[in-house]
C-alpha cells in the first residue's frame, strides 16, 4: 500500500468518527504520550530503568502497537495540518541525499 492511500484510508477512518475536529495541540500531545511510551521500552531494553527499582516493566510484544498508534497519530497530525507528508518525504528524501552521500564517511 502507498503513503496516499494509507492516508486517505486514515483520513476516511478519521472523518466517520469525527476525530478531524481535535486540535492538532492535543493530537502532538498524544504523539509526544505514545513515544513516551516507546522510551519506556528503550530505556528497560539499556537497563536504565529496572522492575525492582519501582518501575513496570513494558511488554516487548506490545511495541509494534506502541509504534502504530505512534504513526496514526504523526498521520492525523499531518492532516490536521495539511502537510502533503508524501511530498515532503520525497523533497526531504532528496536533500539528505545529497547533504550525506553514500561512502564510508558516515559509517
Amino acid at each position: 500500500m502507498e503513503l496516499s492511500e494509507i492516508i486517505e484510508e486514515f483520513r476516511t477512518f478519521l472523518s466517520e468518527r469525527q476525530w478531524l475536529d481535535f486540535s492538532a495541540q492535543d493530537v502532538f500531545i498524544h504523539l509526544i504520550e505514545e513515544l513516551s511510551e516507546i522510551g519506556k521500552y528503550l530505556l528497560f531494553s539499556t537497563g536504565y530503568k529496572k522492575e525492582d527499582m519501582g518501575h513496570e516493566k513494558p511488554s516487548l510484544e506490545n511495541l509494534p502497537k506502541e509504534f502504530a498508534q505512534a504513526f496514526s497519530l504523526f498521520l492525523q497530525l499531518c492532516i490536521l495540518l495539511d502537510i502533503n507528508l508524501e511530498e515532503a518525504w520525497k523533497e526531504e528524501i532528496k536533500f539528505m541525499r545529497q547533504r550525506f552521500p553514500s561512502n564510508d564517511k558516515y559509517k
